[in-house]
């Protein structure tokens, strides 16, 4: 009798000390998690320590995941609401943007320049001189661009354009946002400018079209070079695909992850838009004037399911 008192209570202690063990091991992976990350801090640029939104990683968190929730629950909010127009607004708002994607791209071509950056491989250097360090500015003010960027898809669901709300269009919009936290975070200048300042001279022509375009048909029959901002999208995506394949070979003083990162970044951005070409200029053909992530909006058959839609 003895002998089976003991058996049961060891059976019956079992799930006690398996949770136990569940429970250390979970607070072991939390401990080793957190002093990773306050290891990788000890690496980050110094240059960059206070600048607004840098020193911790919650408040693009917050945002990105206040963005991804509008996204869900704005379209059910406008249902049974009529669309704003905006034109007073969009046009402002898309110049607006236009000219802090020129500011952007100067600043980085000027000061890149001056320095005699290359643009196959720039170590990042914790260096305090000026052009350096407008370098490190221009990167954070792209880094925030992407922030205010989150405008589009609210401008979307207030419109009620739901047919832009895309995959393509919200995986861009939410991971470019937390992608730029890390390169002001931790590599604020060498290579980074180069992305930065390709993607904010393409963001100066798009945002230009897209303030022209609130205007409809009449005006974007005149914007027939909206399909080559696209090819010029994928031929940026292209060449980072390429020089993060090239800093791997070539063993470019920058961290070894980013070029992994940035090349899984890429090819995925290289399917999307591709995807997107395919159907926006390919598919649809040349009636297709005015095209956002992956969606034709003023040929005749999109104008006339609109028109049922909201009659």
């Amino acid at each position: 009798m003895c002998r089976g008192k003991s058996i049961i209570v060891v059976i019956s202690s079992a799930p006690r000390r398996m949770a136990d063990i569940l429970v250390n091991s979970t607070q072991s992976v939390l401990r080793d998690t957190y002093d990773y990350y306050l290891w990788t801090l000890s690496l980050s640029d110094n240059r960059t320590k206070g600048w607004p939104l840098v020193d911790s990683p919650v408040p693009t968190f917050f945002y990105t995941l206040a963005y991804l929730f509008i996204v869900w629950i704005g379209p059910k909010i406008m249902k049974n609401r009529r669309p704003f127009k905006l034109t007073w607004l969009l046009v402002p708002y898309n110049l607006a943007m236009a000219g802090l994607n020129a500011y952007i791209a100067v600043r980085l071509l000027t000061a890149s320049f001056r320095l005699r950056y290359s643009y196959i491989c720039e170590p990042c250097r914790q260096r305090y001189d000026a052009d350096e360090l407008q370098i490190a500015d221009a990167v954070w003010w792209y880094y925030f661009s992407k922030l205010l960027e989150f405008c589009d898809t609210f401008f979307f669901i207030l419109r009620k354009k739901d047919e832009q709300l895309t995959f393509l269009h919200v995986y861009h919009h939410s991971t470019m946002f937390s992608f730029w936290w890390i390169g002001i975070k931790w590599v604020p200048s060498g290579s980074t400018f180069l992305p930065a300042m390709v993607n904010s001279g393409i963001h100066v022509l798009m945002y230009t079209y897209y303030g022209l375009s609130v205007f409809g048909p009449p005006v974007t029959k005149y914007l027939w070079w909206k399909k080559y901002l696209t090819i010029m999208q994928l031929i940026q995506f292209t060449c980072a695909l390429i020089l993060g394949v090239n800093g791997i070979r070539t063993g470019c003083e920058f961290p070894l992850w980013m070029h992994y990162v940035l090349i899984v970044y890429m090819i995925s951005f290289i399917i999307l838009f591709g995807n997107f070409y395919m159907k926006a200029y390919i598919a649809k053909g040349s009636k297709c004037m005015e095209v956002r992530y992956g969606q034709c909006l003023d040929d005749e058959e999109s104008i006339a399911n609109r028109k049922l839609k909201y009659n």
